[in-house]
């Protein structure tokens, strides 16, 4: 959750914003909620996956988009009335999914990346679109404490995302079902079969 919410925090999520968010993982997921925690009036979610989408509405996703790359960029730009998102939070970390968060982002807004980084930031495009970019990995204890009241008071419960539960004997099975997508997050129970 800190590091979904980082992203949204970092691209400076505000009330009444449209939002998009490339990736459905837990982070991607988790960046959805983020978003509608910090006022987004709109969340479009980039997903393929029908469970991952269902949970991404669940957590604020007003509209899905089930494609990648520029075909994904184009559809954020539709919904957009061809302005762009603005902000993007970037939760994969691959050259495709970096590329088309700062295609769906509108001139002048910033990009939140925390993925990964598997390739770089398109310099130019950004540079040309007055376009910023700002990420790394989540300071989350900075934000536990005030992320920790909403979730114990019921206001947000990102532990939709743990859709897989296993005893510690059974981790690797837990690792191949988010590896082959069976799974978004894996939880491990101690002394669970």
């Amino acid at each position: 959750m800190s590091t979904g919410h980082h992203a949204a925090a970092v691209a400076g999520v505000k009330k009444g914003d449209t939002v998009a968010v490339a990736g459905d993982g837990a982070v991607g997921l988790c960046a959805v909620l983020a978003a509608r925690r910090l006022g987004a009036e709109r969340i479009i979610a980039l997903s393929r996956h029908p469970g991952r989408q269902t949970i991404a509405r669940e957590f604020g996703a007003t509209d899905i988009v089930q494609t990648r790359g520029e075909e994904a960029s184009q559809a954020v730009l539709e919904l957009t009335g061809g302005i762009g998102a603005d902000a993007v939070l970037e939760c994969v970390g691959t050259e495709q999914s970096i590329a088309t968060a700062f295609a769906a982002a509108r001139p002048g807004s910033v990009v939140g990346i925390v993925g990964v980084p598997h390739g770089q930031p398109p310099f130019a495009q950004a540079f040309f679109r007055n376009t910023g970019w700002r990420g790394g990995p989540a300071p989350a204890r900075i934000y536990i404490p005030g992320l920790l009241g909403d979730v114990l008071d019921g206001t947000i419960n990102p532990g939709l995302v743990f859709d897989y539960q296993t005893g510690l004997d059974h981790i690797a099975d837990a690792y191949q079902a988010m590896d082959e997508r069976r799974a978004i997050k894996s939880l491990i129970r101690i002394g669970a079969p």
